[in-house]
């Protein structure tokens, strides 16, 4: 099933670089609570990203994105379709939210059609949860998000 999610990845890629839209690499993508935005990511995407992403520390907060190292990313190739779409450039935001819209319906018709159900959090829920060996513990007092799941 990773390599559909891959092959939808690469699909997004497709559709965003013949957008062509503008990145300033300032890193206002991956500072949440700065910008006032939070990632959402399938339990899918999270299998991929999780599969393949460097280690990080936990608990991780919805203030920013663990994989963000001097504004860049160091989980750039699993990362899911929200980072994928996201972009600053104003004039792009219609089409990045078709794009966003026309993946999330592919990533639900993926979860349907391989039985595994559709669960739709922020990072840092799906970060949390993790059982990883390479994740650091670290005292937080943050309270995370609600979770949206669905059957």
């Amino acid at each position: 099933m990773n390599d559909r999610i891959r092959e939808l990845y690469a699909e997004v890629d497709r559709l965003v670089a013949a957008a062509g839209p503008r990145c300033d690499a300032s890193g206002r993508c991956c500072r949440f609570k700065e910008y006032g935005h939070t990632l959402f990511l399938s339990g899918l995407e999270a299998d991929v990203l999780l599969e393949s992403a460097p280690a990080y520390a936990k608990p991780v907060t919805a203030d920013f994105c663990p994989f963000q190292v001097e504004n860049l990313c160091t989980a750039r190739e699993p990362r899911p379709v929200g980072c994928r779409v996201y972009f600053c450039d104003e004039t792009y935001q219609e089409t990045g939210n078709a794009i966003t819209e026309f993946a999330l319906k592919r990533l639900k018709e993926i979860a349907d059609e391989d039985g595994t159900g559709w669960r739709y959090a922020p990072l840092h829920i799906f970060l949390n949860e993790a059982d990883r060996p390479d994740a650091v513990a670290e005292p937080s007092s943050r309270t995370p998000l609600a979770v949206v799941d669905r059957p």
